[in-house]
């Protein structure tokens, strides 16, 4: 998913140790790509902005290795039901991955947010130093301007003593 910049799209590429590209997608903004590795080795990703060169942005990516292992050792070749403790188990474990679910979705938002205050800071800051710019020269501007009000002119228009 693309946390920040620009239209919240990448280009994204994935291959294989032998070169062969797996997943290739355009200006996409949040997508999920499931694969189950039959080559070991190393897998290339490569995330591109060059249609976007102006801004910069961030991306985030999940990887999740393997099948999840079973809560209880023997689960998977039983034959009787679970019992009351086991099955609150499973409960509670089913909640729990929901709950890390939820708080990844939090975190990609709190990024997001993040990365817009920060950019709203600079932007007011910018605008108080403009401002204050501003306010200094049009106080130096009154200044001069009083104290031309103040100052007596002699004959020949030059001010006197």
């Amino acid at each position: 998913q693309v946390i920040t910049g620009g239209h919240y799209d990448v280009d994204c590429s994935v291959e294989d140790p032998n070169g062969r590209t797996l997943y290739k997608e355009t200006k996409k903004q949040y997508d999920s790509f499931p694969h189950h590795a039959e080559v070991p080795g190393v897998y290339t990703f490569c995330f591109s902005n060059e249609f976007s060169t102006f801004s910069h942005k961030t991306v985030y990516f999940d990887f999740q290795v393997g099948d999840e292992p079973p809560i209880l050792p023997d689960m998977g070749n039983r034959v009787t039901a679970l019992t009351q403790m086991e099955s609150a188990c499973v409960t509670i474990h089913e909640a729990l991955n929901a709950v890390i679910d939820s708080q990844t979705h939090y975190r990609l938002r709190e990024a997001q947010d993040r990365s817009r205050a920060e950019d709203l800071n600079s932007r007011v800051s910018f605008w108080s130093m403009g401002e204050t710019f501003i306010l200094f020269v049009v106080s130096i501007g009154q200044v001069v301007l009083l104290k031309s009000f103040f100052t007596e002119k002699g004959p020949g228009g030059r001010a006197g003593t």
